[in-house]
């Protein structure tokens, strides 16, 4: 493994530093199960306005594995405590175990989760109750006063996908990844393992159809910014406004 200058940035704070900032979050909420759950119904709100948003991609034999792949590991409400926990645990291992390309993509996901717990939080905050609908959910976007976030929660998600898509391409890394199976899961890897090869499996399963990842993080990207700008664009309304077409087709 080679050595680290003084002036490199460490990826084991790095990534530590991120996980921490999202424990923080759960502790927060865990003194407060109103809030707490406000932040699993939207997280839930948020997975199914994924969902709808891409149908077409869900349904589509060429990207349904990777629009699934985003749904359940970055989109999804599901809760991420055990991985997590790996993480924390054996932060130092993963650095020495994992090739530099894959901690950089660990670090970019904590980095994205650790965001998107803050942002889920203070969205939650700004909702009256549990019951979500596309103007509850807007007014929320629109009371985190956090655009410059939301941009970089989408710059980080396609990162992702790049840097997923780019390392089925190299058949070296991929052959590591494989061999790692057994010291990943002694040291207490497995859920990293896991998700590191469920993205690479279905990035060069899309890569090899007409149009490739490429096409696939393209529309992602568009869709994403769209709904991004009509959220924080658009002036506040009371229930009794229609919502903007762009609102009602996406949320």
């Amino acid at each position: 493994m080679a050595h680290r200058s003084s002036a490199e940035p460490d990826p084991a704070a790095s990534i530590l530093g991120h996980l921490q900032q999202v424990e923080a979050e759960r502790r927060s909420r865990g003194a407060d199960p109103a809030w707490a759950a406000r932040v699993l119904a939207l997280k839930a709100y948020q997975g199914e306005r994924f969902a709808r948003s891409h149908a077409d991609l869900l349904a589509d034999a060429r990207y349904a594995s990777a629009a699934r792949f985003f749904l359940d590991d970055l989109y999804g409400p599901q809760d991420f405590a055990e991985r997590d926990a790996q993480f924390a645990r054996i932060v130092p291992a993963l650095v020495r175990l994992f090739p530099a390309e894959v901690i950089s993509t660990v670090d970019a996901l904590a980095e994205l989760h650790a965001l998107s717990e803050s942002m889920d939080g203070q969205m939650a905050r700004a909702l009256p109750s549990e019951r979500i609908d596309a103007l509850a959910y807007r007014r929320a976007w629109q009371a985190t006063g956090r655009p410059a976030d939301r941009a970089r929660q989408i710059d980080l998600v396609l990162a992702l996908g790049r840097q997923l898509e780019h390392y089925t391409r190299n058949r070296l890394l991929r052959h590591s990844l494989r061999l790692m199976r057994g010291p990943a899961r002694a040291a207490g890897l497995a859920s990293l393992q896991a998700f590191l090869e469920r993205g690479f499996d279905t990035f060069g399963e899309m890569s090899r159809a007409p149009g490739g990842a490429n096409e696939f993080l393209g529309l992602i990207e568009r869709r994403e910014r769209a709904l991004m700008q009509a959220l924080f664009d658009t002036p506040p309304v009371t229930g009794a406004t229609a919502e903007p077409a762009t609102l009602g087709q996406l949320p």
